[in-house]
């Protein structure tokens, strides 16, 4: 398996990615991890469409590019518009699958049920939403939940790191978040701003590696995303412990890291899945190598029976 915790900081993760049949030829070290679990299977063809979470989208990029080597007739397209933008193009039935940073809601539900689409929910891996600051911060090390809904929360003022800690500089705070359609942005909401309006002024944006450009870029930012695009730039960002608690694969496991900690899933399109030999075979691989992949790219995998779990639960769709 290649690196994939550091290819994917190269990503640019604001355009779909596709590869397949019309995809990458590079012949990659998949073949005795990733790969093996197919390398039996006949030979696939066809196109699969998902779209959805970009916290989601390491772990697909990853399984995408991996996929390719084994079925190359299958040309597999990703967008990364947000869950929410997900959720829209899979209740519109253009996608067979929808990635996922939070749990679908009953809106969300009540669409598919009303256009006839069946789904199915399946986890993929764990995630530890991230609070990051630039590097050259050398005054915020800790953060308590109440430091987070004074700093995000809109009240009409100029908001200054002093006000956190008069001890910090009297500087104005620099906001980065994922933009509103982001489950990011929609579990961050219900956990700290507890649905109050965010900041005013703070950047938003679908695409992570906004958000992170925008950090190393000023002293005075700050900013949240998944996990993965932390470790994919621990070099240059530096995570804040959140009541004194780092995020990281154990503490994110153990739910210690709360409650910044949350599941990331796929949504199946249950007829797609079953009329279609290429979709289904794409979310079978999808299941049999998330954790792998999970934890390659900088998240949690799941235990091995979860992942089971879900392959019984595809099976059952078939």
């Amino acid at each position: 398996m290649r690196n994939w915790k550091f290819a994917m900081a190269s990503t640019i993760l604001g355009t779909a990615f596709v590869l397949g049949a019309c995809g990458s030829t590079e012949e990659t070290a998949t073949g005795s991890e990733t790969a093996d679990s197919s390398s039996d299977e006949a030979v696939v063809e066809g196109s699969v469409a998902g779209d959805g979470s970009s916290t989601v989208a390491p772990i697909l990029e990853g399984i995408v590019e991996e996929y390719a080597a084994v079925q190359p007739e299958v040309q597999v397209t990703v967008g990364v518009s947000g869950t929410g933008g997900g959720f829209e193009k899979f209740i519109q039935g253009e996608t067979a699958f929808s990635n996922a940073s939070r749990p679908i809601k009953d809106e969300e539900a009540a669409a598919l049920e009303e256009a006839g689409i069946e789904y199915s929910e399946f986890l993929l891996a764990y995630d530890g939403l991230s609070v990051v600051v630039n590097q050259e911060n050398d005054w915020v090390e800790d953060l308590t939940v109440e430091d987070l809904k004074e700093l995000w929360v809109e009240d009409g003022s100029n908001k200054m790191w002093s006000d956190i800690n008069p001890e910090w500089p009297d500087e104005e705070v620099v906001f980065y978040a994922p933009g509103t359609a982001s489950g990011t942005y929609d579990y961050f909401n219900e956990v700290i701003l507890e649905e109050e309006d965010i900041v005013e002024s703070a950047t938003l944006s679908e695409d992570d590696n906004t958000l992170v450009q925008g950090i190393q870029g000023d002293p005075n930012a700050i900013g949240f995303f998944g996990y993965a695009y932390y470790i994919a730039n621990q070099d240059t960002l530096k995570v804040v412990t959140i009541d004194g608690v780092e995020p990281n694969p154990e503490t994110i496991e153990s739910g210690d890291y709360s409650p910044l900690s949350r599941p990331l899933f796929t949504y199946a399109n249950n007829a797609k899945i079953a009329e279609d030999e290429a979709a289904y075979d794409f979310m079978q691989f999808t299941l049999e190598n998330a954790g792998q992949m999970a934890e390659a790219v900088g998240y949690v995998p799941l235990a091995v029976e979860d992942y089971e779990q879900g392959l019984s639960d595809l099976k059952a769709l078939k």
